[in-house]
């Protein structure tokens, strides 16, 4: 098997993967998963696609991430993963899609508006 490149996209996160055969490793910016996401729930996210997949010892993944927050990356992860498990079986795609893992979530932050204090709080009004 070749290596799959795959992109993952979640607010202002961006993550490549590239997906080999291997022994179950996922390294992140050149740290192991546990020391770039400290969190129970963040690690769960990433893993997520190879649970229900049940590849969770088949693949290593390299991912270079940048842009956002952690929970943001964590999730443009779990999009590009999803992505190419589907790529590697396409029966995949039947389990993923139900659970919403191919779905790129296109909610992003409220640009500023000018005469106003955040995109939709208003300064405070005074009467007198």
């Amino acid at each position: 098997m070749e290596i799959i490149h795959k992109i993952g996209r979640r607010k202002t996160a961006v993550a490549r993967i590239y997906v080999s055969e291997g022994s179950g490793n996922i390294t992140i910016n050149k740290k192991d998963l546990n020391d770039y996401f400290p969190t129970a729930t963040l690690q769960y996210k990433v893993k997520q696609p190879f649970a229900l997949t049940s590849n969770e010892e088949n693949f290593d993944v390299k991912v270079n991430v940048f842009g956002g927050g952690i929970t943001g990356q964590a999730e443009a992860i779990r999009l590009a993963i999803s992505r190419a498990m589907c790529e590697v079986d396409a029966e995949n795609r039947l389990i993923l899609k139900p659970e919403g893992l191919l779905t790129r979530d296109p909610r992003m932050v409220e640009r500023k508006k000018f005469g106003q204090k955040k995109a939709r709080k208003k300064f405070q009004f005074s009467k007198r």
